[in-house]
């Protein structure tokens, strides 16, 4: 199955919110997807193992960083565990406490409206509140690795 997943490429983003202590709470994700637009709903889902769940379940907000292509080695903290992973990543606050990444190509901070257990994830979704963009090209996660997607060759006219 997960070789099979593999083969879809997806976006990378980090997912961001505030803890109750007050400290920030991140991860790396390939997980997240546009629900609705009216009203305006977005998903991701995160592993019941793991040890952000308690926070991401408790806070009222999150933000999800589009993360840029140069910004693969911020992609690879923020899915180690251990370490500081928020240590020296130029932020700023977003609402309800999340925070945003500078240096991503796109933005969604959301009002938490919804988890559900599915499976061995939970199921995250949100209502988005506020949401930006800035150039560049996108990382994109595919067959296990980063990569930099390419635009497809101009079609060919008949």
């Amino acid at each position: 199955m997960r070789e099979c997943l593999g083969t879809f490429a997806t976006g990378v983003a980090i997912i961001t919110a505030q803890a109750q202590g007050g400290g920030f709470v991140g991860l790396t994700a390939n997980s997240f997807n546009s629900l609705s637009l009216t009203p305006p709903l977005v998903l991701w889902s995160l592993g019941t193992r793991s040890a952000n769940l308690e926070a991401f379940l408790c806070a009222s907000h999150f933000s999800v960083n589009v993360l840029s292509a140069a910004q693969v080695e911020l992609a690879r903290r923020f899915s180690r565990q251990g370490a500081n992973r928020f240590a020296g990543v130029p932020l700023h606050e977003g609402l309800g406490g999340a925070p945003l990444i500078d240096g991503a190509i796109g933005w969604f901070e959301c009002e938490t409206q919804a988890h559900s257990r599915q499976g061995d994830h939970v199921l995250f979704i949100g209502e988005v509140r506020r949401c930006a963009r800035a150039p560049g090209n996108g990382l994109v996660f595919h067959h296990g690795s980063y990569r930099v997607a390419d635009a497809a060759p101009p079609e060919q006219s008949a």
